[in-house]
């Protein structure tokens, strides 16, 4: 188990219950009520930290190695069904960008979502989930593919931002997302997003407009990550905290300024400390939205998806 900075009061905590019970096991010595008392100090603890997370510490959080990625949340969620799409049909497979088809019970849905690596190979192998115009371009063809066959679609984002690089950019990277955006606000089928962890600047965005838009509890949402707005600002990256502040990117902020419509709890520590509450939690929310949506006609979904990013940032006097 890997600890951020402002865990370490956990981790000690926890090596000492760790070594007052191992001491009861190997000895004949009653350590009960020594370990009861580390255990009720370590949940107040707990409750303590994660109560008061600072937006930054909130960041931490979403980029923690632990932290499950969009392929967790897919075969944790659709079992065996799932079945991963390939290609654009043009240039190339992006592996930073994955998609397919899968099932949560009865259900087919169009999975999309951001794929980041687990080690130094596969995040390498997964270009660190930025994706490339090929990327977008997959993620464009499943939708159309979803709305051939009626499939409502469900994107997971969890990206620093799509990828910067030279030849990205002569592939068309900026008209990539600004197109997907354009699809995306008039496609036929139900859209929900889920804000997983990262989900920085447009591309994010590419994949990001839904009729109802989901944030995990420690994920953030902004137009720039603190530390490329700290160095733009203060030409380094020592102030990401007052930038992490400033950009209002935590899921509470977000909900406020109305860009995300409803949070997702994440289990005390993090959706890494239980993973299959935080995988339950998001099938719910998903089988829940798309309950909210079946009796709407193709029409009166586009028209309400308009509506909603229309209003957005609408300021009355």
């Amino acid at each position: 188990m890997e600890y951020l900075e402002f865990e370490l009061p956990i981790k000690e905590l926890e090596e000492q219950f760790e070594k007052a019970c191992a001491i009861g096991a190997e000895s004949d010595v009653d350590v009960t009520d020594t370990c009861k008392q580390i255990e009720k100090k370590l949940n107040e603890t707990k409750k303590e930290i994660y109560k008061n997370l600072t937006a930054w510490q909130r960041v931490q959080l979403s980029r923690h190695p632990s932290r499950p990625y969009t392929l967790d949340y897919i075969n944790a969620i659709c079992g065996d069904s799932f079945l991963e799409l390939h290609g654009d049909r043009n240039v190339k497979d992006d592996k930073a960008m994955i998609g397919g088809l899968g099932k949560i019970g009865d259900q087919s849905f169009m999975f999309i979502g951001q794929q980041k690596g687990y080690n130094t190979k596969t995040r390498q192998y997964r270009n660190f989930g930025m994706a490339n115009p090929e990327g977008y371009r997959k993620a464009l063809r499943l939708m159309k593919s979803a709305e051939k066959f009626n499939i409502p679609v469900v994107c997971f984002i969890d990206t620093p931002g799509a990828y910067p690089g030279l030849e990205a950019e002569e592939r068309g990277q900026g008209e990539a997302i600004a197109r997907n955006i354009m699809e995306m606000t008039r496609l036929k089928v139900p859209i929900i997003v889920v804000i997983i962890g990262e989900g920085a600047s447009g591309g994010a965005l590419g994949i990001g407009v839904g009729d109802k838009v989901l944030m995990l509890e420690n994920a953030w949402y902004s137009v720039i990550s603190p530390e490329n707005c700290s160095s733009i600002l203060w030409r380094s990256w020592e102030q990401k905290e007052i930038a992490a502040e400033a950009l209002k990117l935590t899921a509470k902020d977000s909900v406020k300024l109305k860009v995300v419509d409803e949070i997702v709890k994440e289990p005390l520590g993090g959706a890494h400390s239980n993973r299959e509450k935080t995988f339950e939690a998001v099938r719910d929310k998903i089988l829940s939205s798309l309950d909210e949506m079946k009796n709407l006609s193709p029409e009166e979904l586009v028209e309400k998806r308009m509506d909603k990013y229309a209003n957005m940032g609408v300021f009355k006097g």
